[in-house]
């Protein structure tokens, strides 16, 4: 029995050191890009490093606590849109800026048609296409349409991190034009959504007749520029 229990400890060590050598050889994408973004400190570098202004225009879809906001307006002091559908990010992201008159706070989420939608609460991975948790009806209103009410003919840049909503929110704002009116786009597309990955390269294939890409880590960040500018 010891001499058994002895051999199958060696196998299972020999099994572990050959899985690992395995995942060096072919390493995961999703991980592999995950690692390459922490090593460049993509939050600090890459999410923050535009060519803005004090009149700059920056959308924040999906502010959640309102951290990237807060971060961009301290190195640009440029005017924000942040947009939060969940009732309690919500109340956290005015509490942060309620002095603050460059910094405006929408309780819902921009797509491609106003609707009513129920979404599945958990932290700051809340989506419309994910089960469980908690789950709380919000508000989502048509992209184009809020441009033309508050007289928006311009975005400097634009974040989108919406859990799964970029899709139709892309789509839409392809679809109409007005991405020809967006100087950056910061995107974080997500694989858990059906079809995902067909979307998403036929979006990108869309976007590059406007825009070029100025860094991409897939599925984590990516940001499109509009042809023509120097990306800082």
């Amino acid at each position: 029995m010891k001499m058994r229990a002895m051999v199958q400890r060696i196998l299972l060590g020999i099994s572990r050191r050959l899985s690992r050598f395995a995942q060096r050889l072919n390493p995961d994408p999703h991980q592999e890009s995950l690692r390459l973004w922490f090593e460049q400190k993509g939050d600090k570098t890459h999410r923050v490093q535009y060519d803005l202004r004090e009149d700059s225009v920056v959308f924040d879809l999906g502010g959640y606590e309102g951290a990237w906001a807060s971060d961009i307006f301290s190195r640009y002091v440029c005017t924000i849109y942040v947009f939060e559908p969940v009732a309690q990010f919500v109340a956290e992201i005015r509490r942060r800026f309620a002095r603050n008159p460059k910094i405006g706070v929408y309780d819902f989420g921009l797509s491609d048609r106003d609707q009513e939608a129920s979404l599945s609460i958990s932290s700051s991975s809340s989506s419309l296409f994910k089960s469980g948790g908690k789950v709380e009806r919000i508000r989502l209103r048509q992209a184009s349409a809020f441009m033309k009410e508050k007289g928006i003919s311009h975005v400097d840049l634009m974040k989108i991190n919406i859990e799964g909503g970029e899709y139709d929110l892309l789509e839409h704002l392809l679809d109409v034009g007005f991405i020809e009116h967006i100087t950056n786009l910061q995107i974080q597309f997500h694989d858990f959504v059906p079809q995902s990955r067909q979307r998403m390269e036929v979006i990108q294939r869309r976007l590059s007749e406007t825009h070029e890409l100025t860094y991409r880590f897939p599925f984590i960040w990516e940001n499109w520029q509009r042809k023509g500018l120097r990306h800082k």
